[in-house]
């Protein structure tokens, strides 16, 4: 994009407005303000302090509120208006265009070298059969917790996930491809929606396995879902809930596979693949909540099925469940 380094040293500290690691939901209705989810800028951190040291120092303290609590997120998620209206992003990255929405590249890379998108999420359409585009997308509850609870509101916008898009990292780990619906594979482009505070919960899981010794490649077996497939799951014999945390994209079903063979590695050693592996991933993400209290959600093991093998639900709804 050509700006100075300094300046784009001082814009990737203030892409943390827009960051990933508020309580507040990312993703919120339509009928309320268009901010999107954000991060509190450290206090002591100046732009002055950061204007030619962020690139040139990894362990600045700017970084963590760019890259998340687990240094590993690669992308910026919020509304073409927050971005927009951000003055920084607005004057140093011009050439971007944030109304547009999709993948929008950063000039400055991560520490590591790995490349910084921001993603402008797309508003939602009200159609008469709730598409998007073509895709079939369905609504989100109106009643119930929608009307008490803001975490249950339908989300503001979407990313509009294309075959060109689809892999882009948004984080060590994570593709924006990992998260998507399991349905209408040949339908483009598709509806997702994605929290960073997920994805970030996810970076700190497989951080922590690794660290206990365990492989950290987490596979999600089933990331956003849309109220229209959702509800084909719920009742008692689908076992998804009606208002499922999976539709407000901050859950996932995940589980390890570093050998890549589709199930739960044998995390115990005791050369059977049961719900015993999946409490070791279990207990891996108790241990980041505990650490990282802000990131607080539900958590379950679950054991295998003729459908599936064992897996754990991780969600950052921020109050803590288990079931």
């Amino acid at each position: 994009m050509g700006f100075p380094r300094s300046l784009a040293a001082l814009a990737v500290m203030m892409v943390v407005s827009l960051g990933a690691m508020s309580a507040a939901p990312v993703l919120h209705s339509s009928a309320g303000p268009e901010p999107a989810e954000r991060i509190a800028v450290d206090p002591a951190v100046s732009p002055a302090q950061t204007d030619g040291v962020v690139n040139a120092d990894p362990e600045h303290p700017a970084w963590s509120n760019v890259l998340g609590a687990s240094r590993n997120l690669r992308a910026v998620i919020g509304t073409a208006g927050a971005l927009r209206d951000d003055p920084v992003l607005q004057s140093l990255l011009h050439d971007v265009a944030f109304g547009e929405p999709g993948v929008h590249p950063l000039a400055v890379p991560a520490p590591d070298g790995a490349p910084l998108v921001v993603v402008s999420l797309a508003p939602f359409v009200a159609t008469a059969r709730g598409r998007q585009q073509g895709y079939r997308v369905g609504s989100w509850p109106a009643a119930g917790r929608a009307m008490t609870d803001a975490r249950y509101s339908a989300p503001a916008g979407y990313i509009p996930v294309t075959l060109e898009n689809a892999a882009t990292q948004v984080s060590k780990r994570f593709q924006l491809r990992d998260f998507l619906t399991h349905d209408q594979q040949a339908v483009w482009p598709k509806v997702l929606v994605l929290r960073s505070v997920l994805v970030d919960k996810l970076e700190l899981i497989g951080d922590e396995l690794e660290r206990r010794g365990l492989p950290g490649r987490l596979h999600v077996m089933s990331g956003f879902r849309t109220p229209q497939y959702n509800a084909q799951g719920v009742g008692p014999k689908g076992g998804r809930a009606s208002e499922s945390r999976h539709m407000y994209g901050d859950a996932a079903d995940v589980f390890v596979d570093a050998d890549g063979d589709g199930v739960m590695d044998d995390l115990d050693g005791d050369g059977r693949i049961t719900v015993h592996d999946a409490q070791l991933l279990f207990a891996a993400a108790e241990g980041v909540e505990a650490s990282h209290p802000d990131l607080v959600g539900g958590l379950s093991a679950y054991p295998a099925t003729s459908a599936h093998g064992p897996f754990v639900h991780v969600d950052v709804r921020g109050t803590r469940a288990r079931w």
